[in-house]
């Protein structure tokens, strides 16, 4: 089977599962929400110092004949249809991040860290993690950089259901334009394989209620 018969079949079967999924078929992963696929607003609301967004989608493989914002490179450990959403709340002093997946391998441990790249093909695509304080030499290896208070890890165990959920929470905000993507990897702490990546627009303190 070529390549691109593969990519067709694993589209075909995502596009049934995610039907599947909005009728409440037995054993779907279904989300929270409808998948949107876009940036709405998240439920609830976060008061007046800060702004809720949210993006969700099911991951498919490169080349899939239903493409998507969030793709797998791991059938195996990140398989197509697994769904992921990430919420954010900006305000002119605190980020808060949260990760939310379905559909991955029971009862393993992932990595996931905010990226400065959007998907693509190619796993690098997402470049590399996003730093509040950008190390001078690169790719960054230093942990002085690279650790959990400079960047933004989302690390998660899933569940017996293949669930799995994280928070992270900073005192700084991104920098316009410079954060992308979520890429989870094949484990924890601050490297890993890149088993899937999922392009999110986040946004910056600048766009936080009462800035001018």
């Amino acid at each position: 089977m070529g390549a691109g018969t593969a990519g067709l079949l694993a589209g075909a079967a995502l596009a049934a599962l995610v039907t599947a999924a909005g009728t409440g078929a037995a054993g779907a992963p279904a989300p929270a929400a409808p998948v949107t696929g876009g940036l709405v607003a998240a439920p609830g609301g976060a008061g007046p110092g800060a702004r809720w967004v949210r993006d969700e989608a099911r991951f498919a493989p490169v080349g899939a004949f239903v493409p998507s914002e969030a793709v797998t490179y791991d059938l195996d450990l990140l398989p197509a249809a697994a769904w992921i959403r990430v919420g954010q709340a900006v305000s002119r002093s605190e980020t808060t991040v949260v990760a939310e997946v379905r559909g991955l391998r029971p009862g393993r441990a992932y990595g996931a860290h905010v990226h400065t790249g959007v998907c693509g093909a190619d796993p690098q695509a997402a470049k590399g993690h996003y730093q509040n304080k950008v190390d001078p030499v690169q790719p960054s290896t230093d942990p002085a950089y690279v650790n959990p208070y400079n960047e933004v890890w989302l690390d998660f165990t899933t569940d017996a259901e293949g669930a799995g959920r994280a928070v992270s929470r900073h005192s700084w905000g991104f920098r316009p334009g410079e954060a992308a993507s979520v890429v989870i990897h094949d484990q924890q702490g601050g490297a890993g394989a890149r088993l899937g990546c999922f392009s999110v627009p986040f946004v910056s303190p600048e766009d936080a209620p009462g800035r001018s």
